[in-house]
């Protein structure tokens, strides 16, 4: 079974923006089916919102077009999850909230994400579901490492 993980939009911008670097390599295993990502309604209206702002276009080799057609086929391999309790974890940043409340609807094993620290003084801790950056998440799919009792 693949993992079933959250990807942060800062994830999904710096794929969009560094052709090199390990967000895109993370980006490329899903699209691959080497994990499942989640996505809801918060985090889709986020991604929406990210990929139109100047700086991120000023910074992309893609074109508008192009950026649209690859969170098409992104969501082509997502799995919708709808949320319908709001855990409310109180993390350092508010926005980040509706991440965790995703991976827990939909039983993700971690959130992958650039702000890890964000997430360590929750007040509300789900001890199971981990909070990596791509870099650790990408070591692990390369050491084998990606069944439920690895995460």
């Amino acid at each position: 079974m693949v993992p079933r993980i959250v990807l942060d939009t800062n994830v999904f911008v710096s794929a969009l923006i560094s052709a090199s670097g390990l967000s895109r390599e993370l980006l490329r295993s899903c699209l691959q089916g080497q994990c499942l990502p989640l996505m809801g309604n918060s985090l889709f209206a986020e991604y929406e919102s990210v990929i139109h702002r100047k700086d991120v276009l000023s910074r992309c080799p893609l074109s508008p077009k192009e950026i649209q057609e690859l969170l098409a086929v992104l969501m082509g391999v997502c799995q919708w999850v709808s949320i319908y309790y709001l855990w409310r974890p109180n993390l350092k940043d508010e926005g980040d909230n509706h991440l965790l409340e995703l991976a827990i609807a939909g039983n993700a094993q971690a959130i992958i994400t650039g702000n890890t620290k964000d997430f360590q003084r929750a007040e509300l801790l789900f001890p199971d579901l981990l909070i990596l950056t791509p870099e650790m998440f990408i070591r692990r799919l390369q050491d084998g490492n990606i069944n439920n009792s690895s995460f």
